[in-house]
């Protein structure tokens, strides 16, 4: 596979991850997608096994998202800009401490997103907790989920 299709395959995970945080937009399937296309145009043993990873973990995350609170984010006060802190906390979370990172970057994105909008350090943290009570932990669950598939995807590009 060559550097453009691999690039392409990359915006399209990003995509992805970015279609996550926005309602209405499936982000976990542009992402599984991307996966089954670099697997179909590289046929590698390494890629189906990725691709096989991508689709079990996917399936799980879809089992804990429907165990958890629906999603009613707006009605708690979520909004855009905070859906971004969320994401780019996740994000710098699972490189700057290897996956499990982007779980406190995710509460940590929503913590200063709140602590700017509302100054205190205890109502940022009590919209915090309601945010993630309102599904904030299913949108979370989504998110680290993608993460793992791009960290998979990327180990293989790089390493495989």
């Amino acid at each position: 596979m060559g550097v453009w299709d691999l690039l392409l395959v990359g915006v399209v995970i990003l995509l992805g991850l970015c279609g996550v945080l926005v309602p209405g937009v499936p982000g976990s399937w542009l992402v599984w997608a991307a996966v089954l296309w670099w697997a179909l145009k590289d046929p590698q043993p390494v890629a189906w096994w990725v691709l096989v990873g991508a689709t079990v973990a996917l399936f799980l995350s879809q089992v804990v998202r429907w165990a958890l609170p629906p999603r009613r984010l707006r009605a708690s006060g979520a909004t855009p800009r905070m859906g971004v802190y969320a994401g780019a906390g996740a994000f710098l979370g699972f490189f700057l401490v290897p996956v499990l990172g982007a779980i406190p970057g995710f509460m940590g994105g929503i913590y200063l997103s709140e602590r700017l909008r509302l100054g205190r350090h205890g109502e940022a943290v009590a919209a915090l907790r309601t945010a993630m009570r309102s599904g904030g932990s299913s949108v979370l669950t989504e998110l680290f989920t993608c993460l793992l598939i791009t960290g998979a995807w990327l180990g293989a590009v790089i390493w495989g």
